[in-house]
């Protein structure tokens, strides 16, 4: 049985962490294949958005799996291409939604956190416990969730190590969208579909921009605005949807 499955939807792909026995924790397979298949889908120019979700009904990710990590997988687990899980410290150019089917916990809150956007269960639980037992979250929880939460909430939630509910992860900003456990997928596809109804050039541009410039005073962001420019105004994707627009038609993006 695969440890990480992937299934394409038009422009969408779907990675989906296939342990639901342990709780979708991260071995050595699923960061190497995690690694691997962002390595593929960043090349791949008919993907234009990603989603990450676990299996079950349980957790989208318990985080690492300890067991691996105590048989010897640690250099798999952390170090592979792109940090923990293949993710946490990978520049990843195209939108990625998380479709939290469970509890996202210690790594798998992080996995969360690398991701751009979050769908979420009403059941979902999100935090960072690892001071509980000795650790801090050492890969990007620290760095990213004061960036998306205030700091206050971040510094309560790392030195308390407790969880908050998915309706106080919306309040907060930290995720997207709650839904009941049905319409999960149906949740997150159609977020992605909204995405990739867009010109990719110019949604990859945007994405760059804001993750860029967005914790840089305005002086030092418009530089990096305006090196965008030329990039996505120059496109056949521009005119193709200026073209569109005058035609009152759906325009037919190529991603150049």
């Amino acid at each position: 049985m695969s440890e990480l499955l992937r299934e394409r939807q038009g422009h969408i792909e779907i990675l989906t962490i296939n342990r639901p026995e342990a709780r979708n924790a991260v071995n050595g397979a699923v960061s190497r294949g995690f690694a691997a298949a962002f390595d593929e889908l960043e090349a791949d120019d008919d993907c234009w958005v990603v989603i990450v979700t676990g299996s079950g009904d349980k957790a989208f990710s318990a985080g690492m799996d300890l067991k691996a990590f105590a048989a010897g997988e640690a250099g798999d687990i952390m170090g592979t291409k792109g940090g923990f899980g293949g993710i946490a410290q990978r520049e990843f150019a195209k939108p990625i939604i998380a479709a939290v089917n469970g509890s996202a916990l210690a790594g798998g809150f992080e996995i969360m956190l690398s991701c751009d956007l979050v769908v979420a269960v009403e059941e979902a639980r999100f935090g960072i416990p690892e001071v509980k037992r000795g650790l801090m979250a050492g890969a990007g929880g620290l760095i990213r969730l004061p960036k998306r939460v205030p700091p206050a909430i971040a510094l309560e939630m790392a030195l308390t190590g407790e969880p908050i509910d998915a309706r106080r992860a919306l309040a907060l900003g930290l995720i997207n969208r709650v839904v009941p456990a049905d319409a999960l997928m149906d949740e997150a596809l159609a977020l992605a579909r909204t995405i990739a109804e867009n010109a990719p050039l110019a949604v990859r541009a945007s994405k760059r921009v804001m993750k860029q410039a967005g914790e840089l005073p305005d002086a030092d962001g418009w530089p990096i605005n305006n090196a965008a420019m030329p990039e996505v105004f120059s496109s056949s994707d521009a005119m193709e949807g200026s073209i569109a627009f005058a035609e009152k038609r759906s325009p037919n993006w190529t991603g150049k």
